[in-house]
């Protein structure tokens, strides 16, 4: 594997020239608070999907104490079709401890954010490099396969291991700063360059020092997108688009005309109650959740 301070020799120019700034959280003038929202709205959405909605959330939100005291109605509207709605309520919560318990300051220990709800291993790591600075692997699915490339690979596993995080931690220089770029510049090589099925090996800035450059991808099983047309997902997500486009509480006669399968539009009305995010008032009628 090649050594740190060579690999930042080598990934930080391009990454200089390279980098994505026109994604609205990498300007200037981003705060914590910020970086915690997009990798929120980054995890199972693209970041095509998630720039607008992210500029007009925190234009609407800017702060923790902004979010925690909006109507929760409210706040998953301005969700919209991102997908697991959940994200929007847990981002919520986290704006509610983060303003109570944190002063309005969003932590930049790992560990403490760990603590906040809906924040894994990553979310945490990624608030604590990419906005503080500090020197952490940040793992994705990027990462863990430039990194598993490196080393002869043609890809690593499907789910981020301990093993994973300790090979990319082993690749960052010991300086904080340095090793904050390179791990926000492993991940765009990822994106950009090192993908899943067509590496561009001749324009990588790594490709003197990978042990997989040239080499061609296995064919292996086909990555099928996930489906959605037509699945438990789907019902759940028309029922919540009718209710948030909605001027009040929704009988259910009109919750009944989204779906037609009965069965499963009932299996996914009661996990939407169950997991609070949409309700019912006195009358019956269904509605998002006020607070």
């Amino acid at each position: 594997m090649v050594a740190p301070d060579a690999l930042a020799e080598r990934l930080l120019p391009w990454f200089d020239a390279h980098n994505r700034t026109e994604l609205p959280w990498r300007r200037p003038g981003t705060t914590a608070w910020g970086v915690l929202v997009s990798e929120v709205m980054s995890q199972q959405t693209q970041v095509a999907r998630v720039a607008p909605v992210w500029e007009a959330w925190m234009e609407r939100w800017p702060t923790p104490e902004d979010l925690a005291e909006a109507p929760t109605s409210e706040v998953l509207r301005a969700w919209g079709r991102m997908g697991y709605p959940r994200r929007a309520l847990r981002l919520q919560e986290c704006a509610r401890i983060v303003a109570d318990e944190h002063g309005g300051e969003v932590p930049s220990d790992p560990a403490e954010l760990e603590r906040l709800p809906g924040i894994g291993v990553y979310t945490a790591a990624a608030v604590a490099v990419f906005h503080y600075g500090a020197r952490h692997p940040v793992v994705d699915t990027n990462v863990r396969r430039v990194v598993a490339r490196l080393d002869g690979e043609a890809d690593a596993g499907t789910a981020t291991t301990r093993a994973d995080i300790a090979a990319a931690a082993a690749l960052l220089p010991e300086a904080a700063g340095v090793a904050a770029k390179v791990s926000l510049a492993l991940m765009e090589l990822g994106a950009l360059v090192c993908t899943a099925r067509a590496p561009e090996c001749a324009r990588c800035p790594l490709t003197d020092v990978c042990a997989f450059s040239g080499r061609e991808v296995p064919a292996g099983p086909s990555r099928k997108r996930q489906r959605y047309k037509g699945t438990n997902r789907h019902a759940r997500g028309e029922v919540m688009r009718l209710l948030r486009e909605a001027d009040g509480p929704v009988e259910r006669a009109r919750v009944d005309a989204v779906w037609p399968d009965p069965a499963m539009l009932e299996d996914a009305i009661g996990q939407l109650i169950t997991e609070g995010l949409i309700g019912t008032d006195e009358a019956g009628r269904f509605e998002l959740p006020s607070e």
